[in-house]
């Protein structure tokens, strides 16, 4: 296993399908999805043709708090998707 994967794979919320679909957006290290975000992330996903959903969004904004995704505020929670619409229809109108 390489390194990254396992310090990837510390973080709660992800498992291997996870690590490896953050693998091919180039997010290796807790650092690198620090840097970028967890709605970032979500879209770079959704880009690449990968079918996320909601969780997956709620599951990297846990992995940067150390936080079950089911525990995350509802406000936040709410913060996230609409962040996550707006950068998504903003791509789309382009």
């Amino acid at each position: 296993m390489h390194p990254s994967q396992s310090e990837l794979l510390k973080l709660k919320n992800l498992g291997l399908a996870s690590v490896n679909i953050l693998h091919s957006i180039g997010i290796r290290t807790y650092e690198d999805l620090h840097r970028i975000g967890p709605v970032e992330a979500f879209i770079s996903i959704r880009n690449r043709g990968i079918n996320a959903s909601r969780v997956m969004l709620y599951a990297l904004q846990g992995a940067l708090l150390d936080v079950h995704w089911n525990d995350l505020d509802p406000d936040l929670k709410q913060q996230l998707v609409t962040e996550a619409d707006r950068l998504l229809a903003t791509q789309n109108s382009n």
